[in-house]
């Protein structure tokens, strides 16, 4: 059995909850700025990050959220995104245009989160999932160089 996967997968959990307790205030609300979601490019790298992306976000969601069981629909929004972001790579080779790619998809499914805040705490529907949506884009956007600055020096796709 190879364990480098599973220290690499808590590794980056720890590195995603470590992030998000850092801006927490900025990361559960309707108006999200969760820097942490930077890592979830790491998926176009290498689909072995899944786990740990996913136990990461699980966490967080889970201790530093006051919204308990409808957390639950965050971090499918999580899951989901990364589905189909790993489906989409095989057939988009490129990196750079797949971190595009992924931004969008997470940036759209936001609605899931928007919904989950509706349901929560009776925010309007479509505000939330406008501010959770550009919360989203400007931080993973902003995450594709720095990802792929990055990954030029750690290779991504074979730390795993």
């Amino acid at each position: 059995m190879n364990i480098r996967p599973l220290v690499t997968n808590g590794i980056l959990a720890a590195l995603y909850i470590a992030v998000t307790a850092l801006i927490a205030p900025f990361g559960f609300t309707n108006i999200q700025f969760r820097v942490s979601e930077i890592f979830n490019h790491l998926i176009v790298f290498n689909r072995k990050y899944f786990w740990g992306i996913v136990i990461g976000v699980f966490i967080s969601n889970l201790f530093m959220s006051t919204l308990g069981v409808y957390e639950l629909l965050g971090l499918s929004q999580t899951v989901i995104s990364l589905l189909i972001t790993m489906g989409i790579g095989v057939y988009v080779k490129n990196k750079l245009v797949l971190m595009g790619i992924n931004t969008l998809v997470f940036t759209f499914n936001m609605f899931i989160v928007a919904f989950m805040l509706k349901l929560a705490l009776g925010v309007p529907f479509l505000v939330t999932w406008l501010t959770t949506a550009i919360g989203e884009f400007v931080v993973m956007a902003v995450g594709i160089p720095i990802v792929h600055a990055l990954n030029k020096r750690l290779n991504f796709s074979k730390l795993i």
